[in-house]
């Protein structure tokens, strides 16, 4: 004779409870572990999309420095600018990378000092290079350059001299000077910039901002497939 054997909803709970209880003291690091693997993996990603839209990384760029310059011709001047930030100077190859990182940071101490001074936030240090390509000597007006960003002009706020003479004014024939500038913060590297010299103007800024995002997007793929 066949015995039919009801369970009531209230046993089949219990007893799914049970069981579960069971898993649990068998298995304490199950849940904390399945856990911790979906913790890992969330933290992972976060970490990855911070560094993405962080700094790339240094030493796997391949930009000369002419591919990030501005750069205008002024009476047989040549004149050459090139923002020190390092979302910038990071898409040169290394050596060049190395050389204005440390420009930029031997004068360091000094910028800070003119942010102080002016009581900005920061201050946008940029190197500006003059080379005399005319016959006989140049002269030149160190401080007669505007930068104009979002419909704003801007001087320099100071200049410091790589080298001594530069505040000189005047450069032989093939001789090349150059300074440290510091400009207010705001200017936006992000946007389109016209650099202005004495009466010429360059406004090839957005053509290099555009090679220098692109750049940046190879450096992360050069650094991801160099990871061990």
């Amino acid at each position: 004779m066949e015995i039919s054997v009801k369970v009531c909803p209230v046993q089949r709970s219990v007893g799914v409870a049970l069981l579960a209880c069971l898993h649990a003291c068998l298995c304490p690091n199950a849940s904390a572990q399945a856990g911790g693997t979906r913790a890992d993996t969330t933290r992972g990603d976060s970490l990855k999309r911070t560094a993405r839209s962080g700094l790339i990384p240094a030493g796997f760029g391949t930009l000369r420095q002419d591919d990030v310059a501005l750069q205008v011709e002024n009476l047989g001047l040549q004149v050459k600018l090139i923002p020190l930030d390092e979302s910038v100077i990071r898409t040169l190859a290394p050596d060049s990378y190395k050389a204005l990182h440390t420009i930029r940071e031997n004068k360091a101490r000094q910028l800070d000092s003119i942010r102080t001074r002016l009581g900005l936030p920061a201050v946008q240090a940029w190197l500006v290079t003059f080379f005399n390509a005319q016959q006989g000597e140049a002269r030149y007006d160190a401080m007669d350059l505007i930068i104009r960003s979002a419909g704003r002009d801007f001087r320099p706020l100071d200049a410091l001299a790589v080298k001594p003479g530069f505040g000189d004014g005047r450069l032989a024939q093939r001789e090349s000077r150059s300074a440290v500038y510091a400009f207010d913060p705001v200017i936006d590297l992000t946007q389109p910039i016209t650099v202005t010299i004495g009466t010429q103007t360059s406004s090839a800024w957005n053509d290099i901002a555009q090679r220098i995002e692109l750049e940046r997007s190879f450096v992360w793929s050069r650094a991801g497939a160099a990871k061990p």
